[in-house]
């Protein structure tokens, strides 16, 4: 999966450290469709590589400001209001259309406040130059996941595990309770991970490194801010939900690539369809089925299709997924850095047809 990876080091060894950035590329680079890069802050001895989706919108970084005193990083989503680009826009910054360089504008204007602005699965990592500050975040439920590893010498970070095995062969060692909650669980408990000594960054966090490296572990939410909430009645949690509904699903269809849907027989994509207009063969849906007939997904998103003047395909398993098994098992462990099982092989399979 693309995502962000680095060394932030309290040695100078920038040969090494720079290397090792090479190394954890490698491991990420899983598809011919990806592109990499990276960047060396060497008199704060920081080291950050990415890789990402050609031409999406993380295919922007570095993500510098005009005065190129702050430098963003970021993997993953956000999905913005109009009146943030035009604030922004009124605020005499430049930034290109289509993609994440916006955002570092958005942080210089919004300071703290910026981390609860954003709204998707994400993570990133800022470097503020004047006050030789870095900054590292995440979402407010650690969906995209963030691994780390920490030494006297170097905090090691990656979107993927394995990036840091690769480079740090004392990691290299499984947890027997991470391994008991996975087999009990289907998942590994308290930010804990299947590898001895690494660990996942926590929902909402923003930890910040300063000259000394020495870090600030803190958080920019908490879930009892919404769990805690009054309770309202039915009529009010429909018509908040409503109009909630109205107000951000155009945003999720602004994208520069290219945008499907996944249609199944369930009332989330139905919504999706009721709630958007959608002019005739504007939106091409899809839906995954077996090879020997049609199941109960793939008869009722044909009907949906048709009545929304989409067109439909579905995409089978078929024999060739079968002589092609073992690879695809292997590789969806590997890729998932073990959090998934060789049950998600089908879903290497049928996504790349859907690509």
């Amino acid at each position: 999966m693309p995502g962000i990876f680095g060394i932030i080091s309290k040695n100078n060894n920038i040969k090494r450290n720079s290397h090792n950035i090479d190394s954890m590329t490698n491991t990420l680079l899983h598809e011919s469709f990806y592109s990499s890069g990276k960047f060396a802050q060497e008199d704060l001895n920081i080291f950050v590589g990415w890789v990402v989706h050609k031409n999406s919108s993380n295919d922007c970084m570095p993500i510098f400001n005009e005065s190129k005193d702050l430098i963003l990083f970021f993997s993953g989503e956000h999905y913005p209001d109009l009146s943030e680009i035009s604030y922004l826009k009124k605020k005499n910054h430049s930034f290109q259309k289509g993609d994440f360089s916006f955002l570092i504008h958005l942080y210089e204007e919004k300071k703290e406040e910026f981390f609860k602005i954003l709204n998707g699965k994400f993570n990133g990592l800022l470097i503020d130059l004047n006050n030789k500050k870095v900054i590292l975040f995440n979402d407010r439920y650690g969906f995209q996941r963030m691994y780390y590893y920490e030494t006297n010498e170097n905090f090691v970070f990656s979107s993927e595990a394995k990036a840091i095995l690769k480079i740090c062969p004392e990691c290299r060692e499984l947890r027997m309770d991470s391994l008991g909650q996975f087999f009990s669980f289907n998942c590994i408990l308290e930010n804990n991970t299947l590898f001895e000594k690494v660990y996942l960054l926590p929902g909402a966090s923003k930890w910040s490194f300063n000259a000394r490296k020495n870090i600030k572990k803190e958080a920019y939410f908490f879930p009892n801010e919404w769990e805690n909430q009054p309770v309202v009645s039915n009529e009010i949690l429909y018509s908040n939900v409503h109009n909630t509904i109205i107000k951000i699903l155009p945003k999720y269809f602004n994208a520069n690539e290219k945008v499907g849907l996944s249609l199944t027989g369930g009332f989330d994509t139905r919504i999706i369809l009721a709630n958007r207009e959608n002019p005739a063969n504007s939106l091409p849906c899809y839906t995954f089925g077996g090879m020997y007939r049609d199941c109960y997904d793939v008869k009722v998103a044909r009907k949906i299709a048709s009545a929304c003047k989409q067109t439909h395909q579905t995409l089978r398993l078929d024999k060739k997924f079968l002589t092609q098994f073992p690879e695809l098992a292997k590789k969806v462990v590997y890729i998932t850095d073990g959090a998934f099982d060789i049950s998600g092989a089908q879903n290497l399979y049928i996504n790349k047809m859907v690509r």
